[in-house]
């Protein structure tokens, strides 16, 4: 039987779940519709080689904008180089592999009033009948009702150099700076001799960005590493969400049979905000699923969002860590003292998939924050308190 499906938002998770579904299921009549004139939005997504099985690699590595075989952290007390390879996806790229694979299946300009299990609504009144009705929109506006968030936001800039910068692999964390707000680093991607984006990112209580003082910031930091800035080729900025606390009951109750994906479905890792290893899995299971109903595949994704934040609990326990224990300015030594850690356990984090024995690693050792601060946050309730406001923008990484 020929299902019909239609999903609602062009950002990563839709965006890939479309590729494997036409790659998988050709019998599916397939539509994406996206509310502005391209996918994706501005923004550059990342992922390490060991955040995704190998089965789901052999189809994601070749989407990559760029690759790197190593990359390095920075602290004031630590500096390594880490042999895992990086991978990032921009959203230009992203946009014409989906507009040339899916051609006219992808709606552009549409902007969606209403979505429900069967149909989808356009703006103008126009509805599009489905059998399966994939909901990507991301979290929207302000702090979704289930979750106590803080934040990782950042301002970032692809610039051209007037000279080689001199950078081999990626830098995921310059926390050498000075650290304002709490934990602070410097983000770049060397994407030729002379290209590179340069975010200036915080982990924060809230999530107001102050772009002037963020672009400033950038700026100095290239004086410093003797870069000269020639051209600011592009801009981009986003807000992902960091998880304290999480209760799946309000955050998509069950009476809301509408299938969710990406962060709308809460998909991400709760500590990096990264994205891109948990909306390509989803696409290749879901693209695989035998019933491509609406009715099946809402509560087979819920049982899968339950999973995953289950196994995520470790994290939302650093988090607390984080934000809680730790006075802002010494926030950084959590990362810092994390990185002290073999690079098979740093693999398993980012992937977010420790093991018994992983956990028993990351949470051992001198802790960086007193101990009886840490202890308070201990368990989920203590970290309850009213969502701050913010607007979530859909991210990178």
């Amino acid at each position: 039987m020929t299902r019909s499906v239609v999903l609602v938002g062009g950002g990563l998770a839709n965006c890939l779940l479309g590729l494997r579904l036409r790659a998988l299921r050709p019998d599916v009549s397939l539509t994406l519709v996206e509310s502005s004139s391209c996918l994706g939005g501005q923004h550059t997504w990342s992922f390490h080689g060991t955040d995704v099985a190998p089965e789901t690699g052999a189809w994601l590595l070749p989407l990559a904008s760029y690759s790197w075989p190593h990359h390095s952290v920075r602290f004031p007390e630590r500096r390594r180089r880490l042999t895992g390879s990086y991978h990032s996806l921009t959203s230009e790229h992203l946009h014409e592999v989906v507009m040339r694979t899916l051609g006219d299946r992808v709606r552009l300009d549409a902007p969606v009033v209403a979505v429900a299990p069967d149909r989808v609504t356009l703006r103008g009144g126009e509805q599009l009948q489905a059998d399966l009705v994939v909901d990507g929109r991301g979290l929207g506006s302000g702090v979704p009702t289930g979750v106590t968030l803080r934040y990782q936001k950042f301002l970032g800039q692809r610039v051209r150099l007037s000279g080689p910068h001199g950078l081999t692999g990626p830098l995921l964390m310059d926390a050498t700076v000075s650290q304002e707000q709490g934990y602070r680093f410097v983000y770049v991607l060397p994407f030729t001799a002379t290209e590179l984006l340069i975010e200036d990112t915080y982990y924060s209580d809230t999530g107001a960005l102050e772009p002037a003082v963020l672009r400033a910031q950038i700026s100095r930091y290239a004086v410093g590493q003797r870069w000269e800035i020639q051209t600011v080729l592009a801009e981009e900025t986003g807000v992902l969400p960091i998880v304290l606390d999480c209760n799946l009951e309000e955050f998509w109750p069950v009476a809301d049979d509408v299938p969710r994906s990406g962060l709308h479905a809460g998909l991400f890792h709760h500590t990096t905000g990264y994205s891109v290893a948990e909306a390509a899995s989803l696409a290749d299971e879901l693209s695989r699923l035998p019933d491509l109903h609406s009715g099946a595949v809402a509560p087979w994704i819920r049982r899968r969002v339950a999973r995953r934040w289950r196994e995520q609990r470790v994290f939302r326990l650093l988090n607390r860590m984080l934000f809680l224990a730790a006075a802002p300015a010494e926030r950084y030594r959590i990362l810092q003292h994390f990185y002290r850690l073999p690079e098979s356990v740093i693999n398993h984090f980012y992937a977010g998939a420790l093991t018994v024995g992983d956990i028993s690693r990351v949470l051992t050792g001198t802790p960086p924050v007193p101990v009886h601060r840490a202890l308070r946050y201990v368990l989920p309730s203590s970290s309850r308190s009213p969502g701050m406001p913010a607007t979530l923008k859909a991210p990178g990484r």
